[in-house]
């Protein structure tokens, strides 16, 4: 499997953190969940970290079967309609975003 994340490194403008998250549930959510070839949507939300640096403001996951379906996905409409209304989500947040795409494997938990 794959999962491609969506960094958001830096800090969410003060006083707008709740403007952030909830344009985050109601605008982009039901977007990112209609992405072809998405299994699965995670948004992460930085709680604490044993570095100062880099902290993330989020980071959006978003697992895929293959690289195959990763492509399928970043050539959509949806993919465009989610990156214009990011911007207003962006001009919420001081820093950068950056995307990355990992392979993963998933390893089952003993059942003892």
């Amino acid at each position: 499997m794959f999962i491609r994340c969506a960094f958001f490194q830096g800090q969410v403008r003060p006083g707008q953190e709740q403007a952030f998250n909830q344009y985050i549930r109601d605008k982009l959510v039901p977007l990112w969940t209609r992405f072809p070839g998405a299994q699965e949507v995670r948004v992460l939300r930085q709680v604490e970290s044993d570095v100062s640096q880099p902290h993330f403001g989020m980071v959006l996951s978003v697992r895929y079967p293959s690289r195959e379906a990763i492509e399928m996905a970043l050539a959509s409409p949806v993919r465009l309609e989610s990156k214009e209304v990011s911007k207003a989500l962006i001009a919420m947040f001081d820093g950068t975003v950056f995307h990355t795409v990992f392979s993963a494997d998933e390893y089952a938990l003993p059942t003892d």
